[in-house]
């Protein structure tokens, strides 16, 4: 029954994605909605994302720092190549997706269920508008467009928090961080990073758009269908996360 389950579900996606790809009506129409998803994705989490970036980078630095004290013939300044390559290759993109998840996947399924229990959506299909392109495909477009500049800007602000708190701890000097951060880098990363920018906003975005497009039933059904979209979009990310540095590195 579980599999039959699976099975129709995975049925029911893939249809919807592939209703997003046909040709719009009115190219501008569909155009202010995905930038006005842009700025909802990117202005609204630019916060949030900020603030964590800067921590985790610091607490990285911490408590690697502790460790390298404790082994004194490890160089203080590699805590800068650490701290570049745990933001870049994890941290960054796989924490924003995480956190996206919870924030942006919640009111996607949330919005989109309650157009669908209204009847919004059925008014717009007896109007002759593709709903699923019109209202999915702007959201995935615009999450798969502005995330890549938010992960990228975790990047800098975990990067720049890591030097703060390591001079603050007394670990190193500005210029010994800044010397780790320029030894053995590899544009590899950053290639990995940006995979996982574009693959991870598409699966949370889809993702909560299936489950909230075809939600069924009242305000409990509403509620279940948006839990179920942060908790399916992020293990989605995680199992990503794991095939995108498995087959890239």
């Amino acid at each position: 029954m579980f599999v039959l389950s699976f099975l129709e579900g995975v049925g029911k996606y893939l249809f919807m994605l592939r209703s997003t790809i046909s040709k719009p009506e009115k190219v501008s129409m569909y155009w202010r909605e995905t930038v006005r998803q842009m700025y909802d994705i990117g202005v609204g989490s630019f916060g949030i994302i900020a603030i964590v970036s800067v921590f985790i980078g610091g607490v990285t630095a911490v408590q690697f720092g502790y460790k390298f004290i404790e082994l004194a013939f490890i160089p203080m300044w590699w805590l800068g190549a650490i701290v570049r390559d745990t933001m870049i290759l994890e941290l960054a993109p796989t924490i924003t997706a995480l956190l996206l998840a919870g924030k942006i996947g919640s009111n996607i399924a949330t919005e989109l269920g309650t157009m669908r229990i209204t009847e919004q959506i059925d008014a717009m299909d007896i109007m002759g508008v593709n709903t699923t392109s019109f209202l999915v495909g702007p959201k995935i477009v615009g999450g798969v467009l502005i995330v890549p500049a938010l992960v990228m800007v975790a990047m800098l602000l975990g990067t720049y928090g890591g030097m703060i708190a390591g001079e603050m701890g007394g670990f190193y000097t500005d210029q010994e961080y800044l010397y780790g951060l320029q030894d053995d880098f590899r544009p590899l990363y950053i290639r990995v990073m940006f995979v996982k920018s574009i693959v991870f906003p598409f699966l949370i975005t889809s993702i909560s758009c299936y489950k909230g497009f075809y939600v069924k039933g009242g305000a409990l059904q509403l509620g279940k269908a948006s839990t179920e979209a942060v908790v399916i979009s992020s293990i989605a990310v995680v199992i990503a996360n794991f095939l995108i540095a498995f087959i890239m590195l």
